[in-house]
């Protein structure tokens, strides 16, 4: 059986990157998951990957969450060095 941890090495993200999808689509964490390694192996995925980590960045600025927004600020810059089609 796999373990969440597996999958995690098995896809194309972090679990930072997943995370954040988990989040701006409101997902549990393996949905998010199976959702980002999809997208990355789609034409437009990465840069949707990438906006929603930006939305992340924004609803935390709202919030005025500034660790939350350091922490986002590292994984989109992770992201895109790893993901270099269309982010």
């Amino acid at each position: 059986m796999l373990t969440l941890d597996d999958c995690i090495e098995l896809s194309e993200l972090t679990e930072e990157e997943i995370l954040a999808i988990a989040e701006h689509e409101h997902l549990p964490e393996m949905v998010a998951l199976e959702l980002g390694n999809y997208l990355t192996h789609t034409s437009s995925g990465e840069k949707r990957i990438k906006r929603m980590i930006c939305d992340d960045m924004e609803e935390a600025r709202a919030k005025g969450d500034a660790h939350r927004i350091s922490m986002l600020k590292m994984v989109l810059k992770h992201f895109v060095e790893h993901h270099h089609s269309g982010a």
